[in-house]
This record gives C-alpha cells, structure tokens and sequence, in this order.
C-alpha cells in the first residue's frame, strides 16, 4: 500500500519523549512535552483517536456521576480543566443545557440540591446556574421527553464537544510546538538497555518499513492496549487494565426534538444515560460492560442496545426501535483491572487516571477522561522529566490555544473548524467544483476531504469519514454511499491508482457494516481479538 504523508524518522537522533498511543491521553502528552522545549516523538498504531478517544459520549463535564459518589476533590478539577477546554478550544467546545426530568418530588429536591454544589464547585469556571422547571416549561424546551407522571425538570449546564476534531485539532498544536507525530506506525517491542528502557522498534503499518527509535523516556498511553506494551518490558507483567465497553446508538434528532440534551441519573443497572443533540442527530449512551478481551473495533452486544432502547423509550414520548438505530459504536475504557479476578462489575474499579513508573525509562498513564486530557499530560511530563533528568521548563498549556480556537460569530457547520474555515471556503472560490457535495442528506463538500489530505494527516477513507468528517458513527449507511466519492478525491489528491481506492472502498464498507445496527449486534458476548 502507499502512504499518502511521508515522514522522515531514519535520520534522528535521541529524542527526549517517545510517545506510544495517539489518543486524548498520547497527543495532550505531545502537546504539553513539545511546548516545553521537549524533543517529542508520539507514534500511534493506527489513526489518532482510533481507539476510545473517538468513542465517548461527546461530553466535557466535571462528572455529575462522582460528585454523588463523594469525590469532591475529582469534580471540582475536571471543573476547572473543562473550563481552560471551552476557552482553549472554543470552535469545538460548547455550553450545553442539560435537563434530567423528574417524576417524583424527592428527586426534584434531591438532583436539585446535588446540582447546586455543582454549580459552586466550578466557581469562576461555571458554565451557568441550575434551576428548576415546571411540567408546562420542561415540555416546551423539550416535547419528546414522556409527559406522564412528570414533576418537571431541573437543569444545568455542562459542556459538548467533537472528540475526534478536538484529537486532530491537538496532533496539529502540538507539530506547531516542534512535536513529530505519525499515525500508522505500531510499536513491536520496546529497545533495553539492561533493565533500562532506552526506545522502542516501530513497523510503519502502511509500508511496512521498521525503525529503531531511541528516547531518554518512553510513554506508555495506549489505553487498552497498555499491558500489551508493559508485557514487552517485562513477559511476566500483571495485567493492569480490564475493558469496559461503552456502547452508544445515534438516532434522528426528530426523538426529542429539542436543543437541550437529555440526562436520565438512574438507569436499571445505577449507571447515568445521557442523550445529546450532535451533529444534528441524537446520540443516545452509555452502557458499561466488562470485556475480558480488547480490540480496536469492539462489537455492540445485543443486550446493550436493548437497555439503551428499553431506558430511552421509558424517558421518550415516542419509543426507538432498532429500526430506528442509524449507527452504533462501542469504546473500551482502560479501567484499573480488579485484583480479584472474579470480579464482574466495573462499579468499584477505579475511573480516574493512574500514572505510574513501570520500569527505568518507561512511564504508564491510564484511564481518565477527555475533560482531564491536559492535567493528566502535565503530570505526566513532570514525572518524565523527574525520571529522566530532563532540563525544560514549567507546563505552557493551561492558557495555551488549541489549533482552530476561535470563538464563531454566525451559524455555519464549517466552524467545527474554527480558524481554518477561511482555508475551504477559500478551496471552494478557487475550485468551485470542490464545493460539491458528498451525500445530498450531508453538508459535507469535496474541499473537506482535500483540506484533511491536506492538513490533517488522513491516510484512508475510514479516516476521513469516521473522524475526520464523522458520518461513520451518525449514520453508517450514509457513510457507506459516500466512500467510493471520498475514495475517488483522495486519489485524485495525492496521484494514486485505482486499486489503491478499489482497496480502500472495500475495507471502508466492510467496516462500516459492523456500525449498521442489522449487521453489527452480536448474541452473544464476541471472542474479540486481543
């Protein structure tokens, strides 16, 4: 196969930071590491964000969910950090009302009080204060959600934001800050020195060219994936995540006709189902299932997309079916794996993030969530440069803008690029034809797809339609009809032949199938590839 972005890695010498794993985690490390004067190198095995980072319910919150589990210390810095995103990154990160309807008055009280603290906790960072609504005004704001037996409503405010733009938009930060990055390389084994870490050994995934990489420090942010890398350490390593697999399904937003997102605190099993208005569709999630194994296209189970529907449709006017199901992904969060191993519930595994010295020069960071992405980078950059000696100087991205950031004054759906908005509309006025469309139910335009060739390191169609334009996970089927079109701009792009798009189409639909909720929803728990 051909690489359409070349990169130049034979050539260099030590670096500082060696990165493995191009998700929230990875590229906020890239970007924190780099603009501290860092020599920084992250390598990812497939596309930035592939993995979870592209999967979350589209939410910068300070957690609703732990503020009732007591952890007020928690709530309040993923508070504070979800503040510095809407202000770092405004083009992606925006104010969302949020209602949780109530059929009984103790819950009235109860959700009203907890929001309240809430609210107090984010101090300067507030995005709005909570309240109150009557019946009448909650069916007003929102005339899909069930009308029976409701009290009313209380609201509040937390954040929405696009995960996968917001990966790209950090991978292009961090390159302005002198970070390298490339996305298709795959780490195989670790380079030791001893018991030393000193660098990895890397297969380019598309040529199938391997480097040997040196680093004064390795950084394990994989996600799932990072016993894989601590067992290259040490073959006797104990494992220290276990997946837990979040689905979601995305609906038409017609469900519950409303600007405002849905938050349902207390499904059947005690988690919080949210359903959010995104990229005019109603994403609905999420569930919280043990895995024992991981992969980097984990698969729905049936009853997951059942509980999904059976809560919604006891919270909506009208029911969804599984007719009604345009697409449905799953992640896998790296949770802390339990030291009993018959354990089956993800409830007492840790959330939060762990960040620890695996081996002389080899530092893990796991778990944690988007909102946090930034503070978990500068802790992990501080023990980087403690381990490893490092001469630099304090963290630069607490007031640092994100590639993009600008606050849009009109409605335009091209402002999910922000600054580079100008750039396709000026491809447009110099190629008219670039401004066709990809699909007659999308905005999307051919431009699109030639800016991310472009300036956004899309290697493959799947790229494009799943995280760079996100159709893959609005609506699968649509997605499908747009990527022989995607296929056939890229070529045209960067001079490949037709077998390069008669590949690329054949792989993209094969994929693409697994997100259609016909083909996609297995029985049974699947035996997934570890």
């Amino acid at each position: 196969m051909q690489r359409i972005h070349h990169h130049n890695l034979v050539d260099q010498s030590e670096w500082d930071i060696i990165i493995i794993g191009g998700g929230a985690t990875g590229l906020g490390t890239a970007l924190d590491s780099a603009s501290r004067g860092l020599k920084t190198l992250l390598i990812e095995q497939a596309d930035f964000a592939k993995g979870t980072s592209s999967r979350s319910t589209k939410l910068v919150h300070g957690g609703v969910r732990y503020l009732a589990q007591g952890d007020i210390a928690l709530v309040k810095h993923a508070l504070k950090e979800r503040g510095l995103m809407q202000q770092n990154a405004a083009h992606l990160v925006h104010k969302e009302e949020f209602l949780i309807p109530c059929y009984d008055w103790f819950s009235v009280a109860k959700y009203l009080i907890g929001l309240k603290l809430y609210d107090w906790l984010a101090g300067r960072f507030s995005f709005g204060t909570s309240k109150f609504f009557s019946k009448k005004e909650t069916l007003s704001i929102m005339p899909g959600v069930k009308e029976q037996g409701l009290k009313g409503a209380i609201r509040y405010f937390d954040g929405r934001f696009d995960d996968a733009r917001l990966a790209i938009n950090i991978a292009q930060t961090a390159k302005e800050q002198g970070a390298t990055l490339v996305n298709y390389m795959k780490v195989t084994n670790l380079l030791k020195d001893g018991d030393k870490i000193k660098g990895v050994i890397a297969t380019d995934a598309i040529t199938n060219e391997t480097f040997s990489l040196f680093g004064k420090v390795v950084i394990n942010a994989t996600g799932v994936f990072v016993d894989e890398i601590l067992q290259m350490s040490n073959s006797k390593a104990k494992k220290t995540v276990r997946p837990s697999q979040g689905v979601h399904i995305v609906l038409k937003k017609e469900f519950l006709n409303s600007d405002s997102a849905l938050m349902i605190p207390k499904t059947s099993d005690g988690r919080v189902l949210f359903a959010v208005q995104w990229h005019n569709h109603l994403l609905v999630g999420t569930t919280d299932t043990p895995l024992n194994e991981h992969s980097l296209e984990p698969r729905a189970l049936k009853e997951e997309t059942d509980f999904i529907l059976s809560t919604a449709a006891s919270y909506f006017k009208k029911k969804p079916t599984e007719d009604d199901i345009l697409s449905v992904f799953s992640g896998l969060r790296p949770l802390a794996a339990p030291t009993d191993n018959n354990s089956n519930s993800t409830k007492e595994i840790s959330r939060d993030h762990k960040l620890m010295v695996s081996a002389k020069g080899l530092i893990t960071i796991t778990g944690g969530k988007w909102t946090t992405y930034r503070r978990m980078a500068e802790e992990t950059i501080d023990l980087a440069i403690k381990e490893a000696g490092l001469v630099s100087k304090a963290c630069q991205t607490e007031h640092l803008a994100i590639h993009g950031c600008e606050n849009a004054t009109s409605e335009n759906y091209l402002n999910i690029y922000g600054s580079d908005r100008n750039h396709i509309e000026t491809l447009i006025q110099q190629n008219p034809e670039l401004g066709q469309k990809l699909h007659p139910n999308f905005p999307y335009t051919h431009a699109e797809v030639v800016w991310s060739v472009r300036n956004e390191m899309a290697e493959t169609v799947e790229d494009i339609l799943s995280r760079r334009l996100r159709v893959l996970i609005i609506d699968a089927k649509a997605a499908i009809e747009m990527s022989a079109n995607v296929a056939s701009i890229m070529a045209k792009e960067v001079g490949v032949d037709k077998n390069w798009e008669d590949e690329q189409v054949k792989s993209f639909v094969k994929l693409a199938e697994g997100y259609t909720y016909k083909t996609k929803v297995e029985k049974k728990e699947p035996a997934l590839a570890v």
